[in-house]
């Protein structure tokens, strides 16, 4: 099969046999850089909005819980108001097929909660306040 990849500007046309890849050809990138960044956010920003609370902010506050790595919200297990301690469960965070228990860093009451199950999550993507 052949394929044409772009990389850094270049596009490179691959072909791959029995599991080997080999470049082919290389060429310059025909689109300007400006216009292939455009449509990817669009198209990233558009499964993201629909999947988190409508409320989630871009960055929390000094007492937010982030997320550590990029994934998918299985389960959340605090609502606002509710009291908790260091080490309780907050949220079930599955990256790379394996389930991340995100816990409360101190003692505290849940403030907001910025997810909600089935939600799509970047690194550093607040989840929950615990004030």
């Amino acid at each position: 099969m052949i394929y044409k990849v772009t990389l850094n500007g270049k596009v490179y046309e691959v072909e791959v046999e029995k599991g080997e890849a080999m470049i082919k050809s290389e060429f310059d990138a025909a689109v300007p850089a400006s216009q292939p960044a455009a449509p990817a956010p669009q198209a990233a920003a558009a499964p993201a909005q629909a999947a988190p609370a409508p409320s989630a902010p871009a960055s929390g506050s000094a007492n937010s819980v982030n997320a550590p790595m990029p994934g998918n919200i299985n389960a959340v297990k605090v609502s606002s108001g509710q009291q908790v301690k260091k080490g309780d469960v907050l949220v079930i965070l599955e990256a790379m097929k394996m389930e991340n228990e995100i816990v409360a860093p101190k003692d505290g009451k849940i403030g907001q909660v910025f997810v909600q199950k089935g939600a799509t999550v970047q690194t550093g993507a607040p989840l929950v306040e615990v004030l």
